[in-house]
Formats: structure tokens, C-alpha cells, sequence
């Protein structure tokens, strides 16, 4: 069973829209939350997850969209429904509100929501996988290698609901009035064309055809060295700019959330673990060795800003100690710092870093100030990891590129993840990078040392 490839797309986020202010305005008026002026509470309530939403992209979710970003969008638009819900309170003064019924209704919103989001989001890659429904028809222009690789997403990713239709290249016998027939006769829904394989006229005769015939048109990048890149457009007044790079913490919602994150899990981690685990490890520590419980190093943070990374000493006292790296079988390792170092234990002060703003839990790890100077001057692109704030852990870590940088090759995988995470930041991201990294530990790994 077949279905017509549909043009439901543009229901589906108002349907989402309707849903939600139901369920908000529902439970509002079910429970006793004891207001005032009800309909002026709901009118808030309305209006305020319609505008969150407008800036936090909730219900922007593309159908090639992962699961981790239908996740990342729920808290982000719970984060500040929670501010703004407690805000009535005060900025309306509502006293006699109950604060515990408006938690109540805080949590069953959530979890309704978020359940109804992430089955729609299910619902539809079903759907489009088994049902064929939803589908978007699809054909490619050029044939290298980013073609073939888009060609082989569109035939195996079956829940993205595309169906590919043909590939065609303009550098053979094929002329654009023979690939316009087919795209018309055949209801081609989306054009994707690669840039290489394009010359300038026939690129201006795409983009005129696809607009007159409301025909989407989307372009593959070829040149490596620009288009890698995560581009941002923006216009300057009415001039089109293009930036090489779209960091997504710039964003102040973005950095609020990485910010909240860092504050919560810096403080849980102080509270509950080094309260107790600091005095015991200094007294093990002391009692093998002589020198500080806590060894400090001064490495560059964000915007190349020094400052002071602590760990656990782990190293007998030596005067190059702030200069040279640890390496496999170092002999400054003393017995109990073989053991903190193979768990990472020795890293757990860097939360006090977090919690002071110097550091996040998750980002480009920072290196000794010498070894900053140096592969900044050796490696292309590494200062492009200072940019953000450096991290207990990050992507690069938990990919194997942590400890020793024995080759050249490790350094610069390591900045090529660091850049990708910079890129591509999410909370999401950040959770799951911070749990892999507890699993690590209590595997144990071969660089750990």
C-alpha cells in the first residue's frame, strides 16, 4: 500500500501548536492553582509558550532532524516555561497561587508535552518508513563523490522520507530543458544540485526555474576548504554575507542553558563527592608523598585567557612539572596517582573551574600554556578551540584522543572533534558526552595514564 506523497507537512506544526496550548490551558483549569483571574493566567500561559517557542525553534523539527534535537528542544523550551510560569506570581501578585499545586502542574505539562512530541516525532519516522507517506521526491544534480554519498542517505535513511528519483549530470549529454521535462512530468519535489558541476548561467537558469515552478532547491558543497565549514547567512542591510563559522553557543540562550548545566552538575559533583572524597584522598595523598594535595597549571581558557587548572596531585614534585607531559610509565607517578589518574579521578577538582566559570563540564580540553603556543603555530585551526570554554571532558576524549599527544595525527584529530562539537554544540551533545565519559571511567582506558 501506497500512499500519495503528501503535502501534510505544513498541518503538522499547527496541529502541534493546537495540542500543546490544549494540554497548558487544560491542566490549568483542572487543578486548584487558586488564581485570580483565570482567564488572564491563561492568556499568560498562551502567550508565553508561543513566543518561548518562536525563539527556541520547538517546533522547527526538520524530518532529517536527530532524536538528541527533539530532546535538546524540549528542555530548552521547559527551562524557561518553568521562569516564566513562577514569574506570574510575582509580576502579577498573585499570592494565594500554591506554589506546590504549580509545580504539580509544571511536571504533568512536561511530561505530557515531551510524551506527545516524542511520539509525533516517532509516529512520523514510521510513517514515512513503512507507510510512504510524507514523501518528498527527490533528484540530484552531479556525480562525485558528496552526490553518491547524499544519493546513499536518501536510498537507506527511509524514515527521512525522501524518495530519489534520478541522478543527473550537466557536464554530460544531459541539457537543462531535458532535466526541467523530467522534474515537471515527474512532480520532483526537491532539487539538490551540486556547486562543483555548475556553471554560473545554468546555475542562475536552476535557481529561476526552481522559484517559478515552487520547486525546492538546495545546493551539495564541493570545496572543502570553505564548505566544510557550518556557514551562517545574514544580511547586512540588503547585502547577503556568509560567515565561515556558526558557533551556537554565541547564542545568549544557548550559553544561558550550557551555563545552567555546568552550575547544576559543578554543584551536585562538589556537594556530593568532593565533600567527602577530598579529605580522604588528601590524607593518601600526603602520606606518600610530600607536596600539595592539589596540583595546579596554568593553561589558556576561552579568548586565550589564562587561568588556573586544578587536579588532584597524582606526580611527585618536580621542577618541569608545569612543562612536561605525562607520559606511559612515567616514574613522577606515585601508586595512588597511577590509580586516580586510570579512573580520572585526579580531574574532579576542575569542577571547582566550572563552578567558578573558568571551565564547563564538557568542551575542547585545555593544554599547558607551552604546548598552546606551540601547536598554535604547528596545527591549522587550533585556536579555533579557544573560542568556547575548555572542558573536563569532550567529543575528543571519549573518540580516544585523550592523555599523551604521541603524533602529530593525534593533535590534529583532536582539534578536528574540538571543532565539530564547537560547531554543532547541544545540550544533548553535552549530556551524552558526560555520560560516555562516566563509562569510560569505570572501563578504564588505554590513554588514561
Amino acid at each position: 500500500m501506497k500512499y500519495k506523497a503528501g503535502r501534510y507537512s505544513r498541518y503538522i506544526k499547527p496541529i502541534n501548536y493546537f495540542m500543546d496550548l490544549f494540554v497548558i490551558n487544560l491542566l490549568a483549569l483542572l487543578l486548584p492553582i487558586n488564581f485570580f483571574h483565570p482567564y488572564l493566567f491563561l492568556t499568560y500561559l498562551s502567550l508565553a509558550w508561543v513566543v518561548i517557542s518562536l525563539k527556541t525553534e520547538f517546533y522547527d523539527v526538520q524530518r532529517y532532524a536527530k532524536f538528541t534535537r527533539v530532546l535538546s528542544l524540549i528542555f530548552q523550551q521547559f527551562v524557561f516555561f518553568f521562569l516564566v510560569l513562577y514569574a506570574f506570581i510575582g509580576f502579577f501578585k498573585q499570592p494565594n497561587i500554591s506554589r506546590l499545586i504549580l509545580a504539580e502542574y509544571f511536571a504533568l505539562t512536561f511530561f505530557i508535552i515531551s510524551f506527545l512530541k516524542i511520539l509525533t516525532y516517532f509516529l512520523l519516522l514510521r510513517y514515512r518508513a513503512f507507510f510512504k507517506g510524507n514523501i518528498r521526491r527527490v533528484v540530484v544534480v552531479g556525480n562525485n563523490k558528496k552526490t553518491q554519498q547524499l544519493i546513499d542517505v536518501f536510498n537507506s535513511r527511509l524514515e527521512f522520507g525522501y524518495e530519489f528519483k534520478k541522478q543527473f549530470s550537466l557536464l554530460g549529454a544531459t541539457n537543462l530543458t531535458t532535466f526541467f521535462d523530467y522534474v515537471i512530468e515527474n512532480d520532483i519535489d526537491e532539487i539538490y544540485c551540486s556547486i562543483a558541476e555548475v556553471k554560473d548561467k545554468e546555475l542562475s537558469e536552476l535557481i529561476d526555474f526552481s522559484d517559478n515552478n515552487l520547486k525546492m532547491l538546495k545546493f551539495i558543497p564541493d570545496n572543502k576548504n570553505i564548505f566544510a565549514k557550518k556557514l551562517k547567512f545574514e544580511y547586512y542591510d540588503y547585502i547577503p554575507i556568509l560567515s565561515l563559522r556558526d558557533i551556537p553557543l554565541d547564542d545568549p540562550i544557548n550559553a544561558f542553558v550550557k551555563r545552567l548545566f555546568d552550575l547544576v552538575f559543578s554543584a551536585f559533583v562538589i556537594v556530593f563527592l568532593l565533600s567527602w572524597l577530598t579529605p580522604l584522598l588528601a590524607l593518601i595523598i600526603k602520606m606518600e608523598s610530600s607536596g600539595p594535595v592539589f596540583f595546579r597549571q596554568r593553561r589558556h581558557g576561552i579568548n586565550s585567557r589564562e587561568f588556573y587548572c586544578y587536579k588532584f596531585r597524582s606526580m611527585a614534585m618536580t621542577e618541569d612539572a608545569d612543562k612536561k607531559q605525562a607520559t606511559k610509565n612515567d616514574m613522577r607517578i606515585t601508586r595512588v596517582g597511577r590509580f586516580i589518574r586510570r579512573t580520572s579521578i585526579d580531574e574532579l577538582p576542575q569542577f571547582y573551574n566550572v563552578f567558578l566559570g573558568q571551565m564547563s563540564v564538557v568542551g575542547p580540553r585545555p593544554h599547558m600554556v607551552k604546548h598552546t603556543n606551540l601547536y598554535g603555530q604547528q596545527i591549522d585551526k587550533y585556536m579555533v578551540r579557544h573560542f568556547v570554554k575548555p572542558g573536563i571532558t569532550g567529543l575528543a576524549q571519549i573518540r580516544g584522543y585523550r592523555g599523551e599527544i604521541e603524533t602529530e595525527t593525534d593533535i590534529i584529530n583532536r582539534v578536528k572533534f574540538d571543532i565539530f562539537y564547537i560547531e554543532n554544540w547541544s545540550l544533548a551533545l553535552d549530556i551524552k558526552i558526560t555520560g560516555q565519559t562516566v563509562l569510560n571511567a569505570f572501563r578504564g582506558e588505554e590513554k588514561a595514564y
